[in-house]
């Protein structure tokens, strides 16, 4: 292997790069450290057409990594640095894990000959990545290096697709080689397998003999690119389709009347939806169970008498909390047109007049919807409905529909933006939404870099237009990201959602409260219901100075509702005709809310509350369970208990 020659041109740490210019992989993400030199010194060649996209925290890294790969179906790579490194990267490696995002992590490890002796930084890497990886792996000896590489990023890539980790004693990645001595290339997987007839057939049978089926539609739907042939299984069955709690991606197009949005974050909601059906096709449903608090006594999200279809390329996705009755192992996309075939000549009864009473709901939902923006319009703070309906008429107007990406972290108002967005058939794909399952908080912004960056997708749309929408208490979690934005010249917008708290928390609160205030052998209560530790009032954050800090970002407060769409059309504008970001603080509360005292707790929940128990449902298929759970929970705000309104996403 090792060439005598002085003249060496190319050492073990090439091998990274044949396969990056195999596989068409154009960046290389990190943070700098002195054993990760050597291949990140690989991307000062311009032969090797990889360039480093330095950031300044290892979860950015990984983060903006998610958002390349999700952009382009390849492996995201990055460079950490040893144990610290991958340590700070465990947030977003988790989000990766359980979003099943194609990654390739390198770390170099302390030189090999000193491991044993426990020098600085020094540890077993392999089990700090292992818990979230498909695969974690540290080399053994520089010979090893190519064949190590070439299985990393084919496990990456096969399906279900997933991060890897590789540790690489940095002293391997400088052995010199022969210019010929090159990764012949990485085998690729076809992800295009079809399920087994048999049991499509049998699937089929059971869609026949059901009654009221619905369809719960997961990431592995929208990473398959499968909207169509899920749209015709819809119309032939007359099933409203309910999407995964942290869709990664948008699962199903939102202009379809059978689309009703997410699964709600509650117990006794997500039971309310599924006691109505005799049969839950579950497609690509992966995060089953994506809940803070749950009660066997209150028994199970799916009732006894719901008969489970499942469809996905995971195995493990497959019936791992209930029995399924037709399990198909195969991919989404070339499946589903088996399935919708056999069902098409057995329709089950009663399709025809489901479909066309979620019609007309769709139409009920849209007035509702626009009456709920006037209603917002009025109040003095701003809601995320005005936000969102702002962007939707950007984006329309400029003809952006499929040429931008949307990155939520919003996480207290999901429902207005993945109602009024353009996510639908005119033009936008299910990667033009974009956030994640796992709920480790910090992956928006750093996402949102890796996103623009990538001018070619996998699904055809083009990321002109990167959108973050972020609450305040997500985006100081790494605010660095501003840095590396600025650093790479790449204009994104960044929504603030300014609350001037932990809001998700605010309402995590009362769901344990709700859960266990009464309940014999808790009784728990916790000493207010305010706690300053969930507020981020004193000082009041300047995020736009901080912005500002970091590169020079451009940016206004916004704090009324009638003055977000002039600075929306302004922020838009500004993006997308200069190299920098910018950013809107949009203050959808006071800048200091009045800290209620004990005996005005409920007058405080009340206003957390006010815009969820005013919000119209998305899912108005399911709208009189949850009307009925409302109602019941209005009642209960003068008994001192915590409640949480059934329409409230899932808390965490």
């Amino acid at each position: 292997m090792a060439k005598t020659s002085s003249n060496v041109t190319r050492w073990t740490r090439d091998y990274v790069f044949d396969i990056l210019k195999d596989l068409g992989i154009h960046y290389i993400f990190g943070v700098p450290g002195t054993n990760e030199i050597p291949i990140i010194d690989g991307t000062s060649y311009e032969v090797n057409g990889v360039k480093y996209i330095e950031c300044l925290h290892e979860n950015i890294a990984i983060g903006a990594a998610m958002g390349s790969a999700r952009m382009t179906g390849k492996p995201g790579v990055l460079v950490v640095h040893v144990t610290p490194g991958i340590a700070h990267s465990i947030g977003n490696l988790f989000n990766a894990y359980r979003s099943e995002m194609p990654l390739v992590i390198l770390c170099c490890q302390q030189q090999n000959e000193l491991v044993t002796q426990e020098p600085l930084l020094a540890s077993n890497l392999v089990e700090l990545a292992r818990e979230y990886t498909k695969w974690a792996h540290e080399v053994r000896t520089p010979a090893e290096i190519p064949l190590v590489l070439q299985r990393a990023f084919k496990e990456a890539m096969a399906p279900p697709n997933g991060p890897v980790f590789i540790s690489i004693p940095w002293d391997f990645t400088m052995v010199a080689i022969r210019d010929t001595d090159k990764v012949k290339g990485v085998t690729r997987i076809s992800p295009h397998f079809t399920g087994d007839d048999a049991t499509i057939r049998q699937a089929a049978e059971l869609f026949a003999a059901s009654q009221s089926p619905v369809i719960v539609a997961g990431d592995a739907v929208g990473y398959a690119d499968a909207w169509p042939e899920l749209q015709e299984l819809a119309e032939l069955t007359g099933a409203p389709v309910v999407l995964q709690t942290f869709s990664s991606v948008a699962n199903f197009p939102n202009n379809d009347y059978h689309w009703q949005g997410e699964l709600p974050g509650s117990q006794s909601a997500i039971q309310d939806i599924f006691n109505k059906h005799d049969l839950a096709f579950l497609v690509g449903f992966g995060a089953q169970a994506q809940l803070a608090v749950f009660k066997y006594s209150d028994g199970p999200l799916f009732p006894e008498h719901l008969k489970q279809i499942y469809l996905t390329n995971n195995t493990w996705d497959i019936a791992k909390n209930y029995y399924g009755e037709a399990a198909i192992f195969g991919d989404i996309k070339t499946t589903l047109p088996l399935l919708n075939r056999y069902v098409k000549a057995k329709p089950p009864q009663g399709a025809a007049e489901r479909n066309q009473e979620m019609k007309v709901m769709d139409g009920e939902r849209a007035k509702n919807w626009a009456a709920y923006l006037q209603s917002a319009m009025k109040e003095e703070k701003i809601w995320s409905v005005v936000i969102a309906s702002a962007l939707k008429e950007a984006i329309e107007k400029r003809g952006l529909v499929d040429k931008y990406v949307y990155v939520h972290e919003a996480v207290s108002d999901g429902a207005p933006f993945q109602y009024y967005l353009p996510l639908g058939t005119t033009g936008a794909k299910p990667i033009s939404y974009y956030c994640v399952a796992g709920g480790s908080l910090g992956w928006s912004m750093p996402a949102s870099i890796g996103i623009k960056l990538e001018q070619t997708t996998v699904q055809g749309i083009t990321p002109k237009l990167v959108i973050n929408a972020v609450g305040d208490g997500s985006a100081l979690f790494y605010p660095q990201v501003w840095w590396t934005a600025a650093h790479e010249q790449l204009p994104i917008l960044y929504i603030i959602t300014n609350n001037h708290e932990y809001h998700t928390l605010q309402m995590g609160l009362q769901q344990v409260v709700s859960a266990y205030g009464e309940a014999p052998g808790y009784q728990w209560h916790p000493k207010t219901m305010d706690p300053s530790y969930l507020r981020l009032e004193a000082p009041v954050i300047n995020y736009v100075s901080l912005a500002q800090a970091f590169g020079g970002q451009s940016g206004e407060k916004v704090e009324t509702p009638d003055n977000v769409k002039a600075a929306i059309e302004k922020a838009v504008d500004h993006v997308l005709n200069n190299k920098t970001s910018y950013i809107l603080d949009m203050r959808i509360a006071q800048d200091t809310p009045v800290t209620p005292t004990d005996t005005s707790k409920i007058v405080r929940e009340a206003e957390i509350n006010k815009h969820y128990f005013m919000q119209p449902t998305l899912d108005v298929f399911h709208s009189d369970g949850v009307t009925a759970q409302l109602a019941k929970e209005a009642a209960s705000r003068g008994n001192g208990n915590g409640h949480v309104p059934a329409n409230m996403p899932a808390i965490f």
